[in-house]
């Protein structure tokens, strides 16, 4: 067994069995029919699945390596973008140099379509997707293990409890990144911290800027950091699918102190988030970070600088901004009416005050608060004033 095993992504000469492994298995199945033929899944459902496997096996019979298996796929991928977006631009990327890998650093709000939209920039401009990191408490059923590691996910241990088993972890996941881009070439993308941003107010965890250098101690910091070619991504939604769900959630947090999530909760905002309307989608990516900054939380405001200043505001995010009431009186931030034409003010207006008319007035404050914060933060960067 190798050293990253547990862990890794699939190798090429492990598709053709994991790919039989997941057309042979029920439950997956049953999501796909479910996904092409919502209305028929229920009566038929038992005679549209056997269709379906067999299709794709037929589909997907010469398909022997993570590569192929992509490029087979990103038909699928663009289909479903193309529905659910009005769009998707990037920027930054023709900084990216072929045949160099990146450690790619992203705000994080949805758990698939994050680094869905970041492969998406980089294939389209020609480059090797990265690897990416995902929770183990995503990966609770087989199925969606086995489809995420075909697609070059790496597994984060999340649910162990023991300080040494977690020190372990790290130590084992650091090994991997930096084995990833100095020995394979293969690129990253992993989240600025732990779980999305459901609040809107993105936040580099400088315990993950320490994990990078963990498995390398015995070099400096700065030198670690500059050799994986740590690169801030911006990730930039319009509209975000689940911000009814991340707004009930921060609702009951505030007002009871805790929030436990019921069964299937992941799998539904997994779904949400894939098929849900995002409007306008921008990705960009800065350049690696040069600065010889030898202390992580020195690093960590860094990154937020670069996260924040990349990140693309829309309409919505100003009209949430003027209505917010712990907007920042010391920033001279301008109106909507002021930066963006009539016709697509008129389009905000009547999409913002959908959702908020959807919103339990309770929770109003929580959707918009997932809406202004990026534009106080933005803001406040370019003020050169402290987050």
């Amino acid at each position: 067994m190798g050293e990253f095993d547990a862990i890794r992504p699939y190798a090429d000469s492990e598709v053709p069995t994991v790919l039989a492994r997941l057309l042979a298995d029920d439950e997956f199945l049953d999501i796909l029919t479910q996904y092409r033929f919502p209305r028929l899944a229920g009566a038929l459902g038992w005679l549209l699945k056997p269709l379906i496997a067999y299709r794709l096996r037929l589909e997907f019979s010469q398909v022997a390596s993570v590569a192929a298996l992509q490029e087979k796929v990103e038909g699928y991928v663009d289909q479903s973008i193309e529905r659910a977006t009005d769009g998707v631009t990037y920027t930054g990327v023709e900084q990216l140099k072929s045949g160099s890998a990146y450690l790619f650093l992203a705000n994080h709000r949805d758990i698939v379509m994050d680094p869905a939209f970041v492969n998406y920039a980089v294939y389209h401009a020609g480059l090797p997707t990265p690897r990416i990191a995902i929770g183990d408490n995503l990966l609770q059923k087989p199925f969606v293990s086995d489809l995420m590691r075909l697609n070059k996910s790496f597994i984060v241990h999340r649910s162990l409890s023991g300080r040494r088993e977690k020190l372990a972890a790290y130590q084992l996941l650091s090994a991997y990144i930096n084995h990833s881009i100095r020995n394979d070439c293969e690129s990253i993308w992993i989240a600025q911290a732990e779980g999305r941003a459901k609040d809107g107010n993105d936040r580099t965890d400088s315990a993950i800027l320490k994990m990078f250098h963990m498995s390398r101690k015995n070099e400096p910091f700065a030198e670690v950091i500059a050799a994986l070619k740590l690169t801030p991504v911006s990730i930039s939604y319009e509209y975000d699918p689940c911000d009814q769900a991340k707004a009930r959630e921060l609702f009951i947090r505030a007002s009871s102190g805790c929030y436990s999530k019921s069964p299937g909760e992941d799998d539904q905002s997994i779904a949400l988030g894939i098929t849900g309307y995002k409007g306008r989608v921008h990705v960009h990516f800065s350049a690696p970070v040069s600065s010889c900054l030898e202390d992580s939380k020195q690093l960590a405001a860094e990154m937020d600088r670069q996260i924040l200043s990349g990140y693309r505001l829309f309409p919505v995010h100003y009209l949430a901004y003027a209505m917010w009431p712990e907007r920042d009186p010391a920033l001279d931030v301008p109106s909507a009416a002021q930066l963006f034409p009539a016709e697509e003010l008129a389009r905000a207006e009547a999409e913002w005050n959908k959702r908020l008319a959807r919103c339990p007035v309770e929770q109003q404050p929580y959707l918009v608060l997932q809406y202004a914060n990026p534009v106080r933060n933005q803001y406040r960067v370019k003020a050169g004033l402290p987050l």
